[in-house]
């Protein structure tokens, strides 16, 4: 990285933190990934019970190998194999858990953070359930504002996650959100979180780097 774009990207992130600070956020941030997993390794206990929202950004970390080698227990749904029934009772454990693990769709400058869910349980994890709640954050998924946030939901996050999924919807074929009614969206819930949710403990980590869709 050369000195200006390094220098943005710190004032960027300097600024960030700070407004997400004046909204009642612990919220501090990393240059690197192994940094952030390093800081993320010391702020969870050893003996605390991990929920891990539905997150690209959280597997490209490689923390969740690191929390079980160390004694952990760790919930998560992406695994193969499961019945309807068994993914529908994990998505509720990971949200109960003694800490709520997950990414962020988008987070403005302002601090506020932004997301779209297609079954709800990852937005419903952030507002409520766990008592302390941890979004790590790459430096891709900040935007100018609330309106900035939707659009690259629309046309960023989404598009990649359905194609990810294998799903049949239109952004999925395009790259780029047509506002469809498909019976297989995952545009379904999308929540605004400008404050820290009152009766949970809430943690931001950004990092210097890509990090998810």
């Amino acid at each position: 990285m050369d000195a200006s774009k390094k220098w943005y990207t710190e004032v960027l992130l300097d600024r960030v933190t700070e407004n997400l600070k004046k909204r009642g956020f612990d919220a501090f941030w990393c240059n690197t990934i192994e940094e952030a997993k390093g800081r993320l390794l010391k702020v969870i206990p050893s003996d605390a019970k991990v929920g891990i929202g539905g997150s690209i950004s959280i597997r490209e970390l490689g923390i969740i190998e690191e929390l079980e080698n160390r004694g952990n227990v760790v919930i998560h749904h992406w695994k193969t194999g499961l019945t309807p029934e068994e993914d529908f009772r994990i998505r509720r454990e990971e949200i109960t858990s003694d800490i709520f693990l997950a990414s962020t769709n988008a987070l403005t400058v302002d601090g506020i953070i932004v997301n779209t869910d297609g079954v709800g349980n990852r937005v419903a994890g952030m507002i409520f359930g766990s008592k302390h709640v941890i979004l790590v954050v790459g430096i891709n998924k900040i935007v100018k504002d609330i309106e900035g946030a939707i659009w690259r939901i629309k046309n960023v996050a989404t598009p990649m996650n359905a194609h990810r999924l294998g799903l049949n919807t239109p952004c999925a074929k395009v790259g780029y959100c047509i506002n469809c009614s498909s019976s297989v969206s995952i545009c379904r819930v999308t929540t605004i979180i400008e404050y820290r949710p009152s009766r949970t403990d809430f943690t931001v980590v950004l990092v210097n780097k890509e990090l998810g869709y």
